[in-house]
């Protein structure tokens, strides 16, 4: 019933293309500072893995650290991996996805060398 009243699944499609674009987009555009180690043919609009300077660990602790401030929780990436994980379920509304590049962009801006 709520998937109906929200458009359906055309909606929650468009919905997580946006969000993923929208998080891939600020990754691409961070001249390195954020990287995907996933290639791009095969990248998912759920879940985007991404690293910091190169796999910084100290960066990406303070990142989620600093993430709850803004009340972004759960970034933590696969304990196999590492880095960073955004999960972009259905459940996340675009606003959280904002939340989530405004930090990046402020982070990035603190942080780069």
């Amino acid at each position: 019933k709520y998937m109906k009243e929200k458009g359906g699944i055309s909606y929650f499609d468009e919905m997580a293309t946006k969000k993923s674009q929208m998080l891939y987009d600020m990754i691409e555009g961070s001249d390195g500072f954020y990287s995907c180690p996933v290639e791009k043919s095969s990248r998912s609009r759920m879940n985007v893995p991404f690293i910091i300077n190169g796999g910084d660990e100290a960066l990406e602790k303070k990142f989620q650290e600093e993430g709850k401030k803004v009340k972004l929780y759960t970034l933590a990436g696969h304990r196999s991996v590492g880095g960073i994980r955004a999960s972009l379920y259905n459940g996340l509304p675009l606003e959280g996805v904002e939340t989530l590049v405004s930090h990046m962009k402020s982070f990035m801006q603190e942080n780069a060398k």
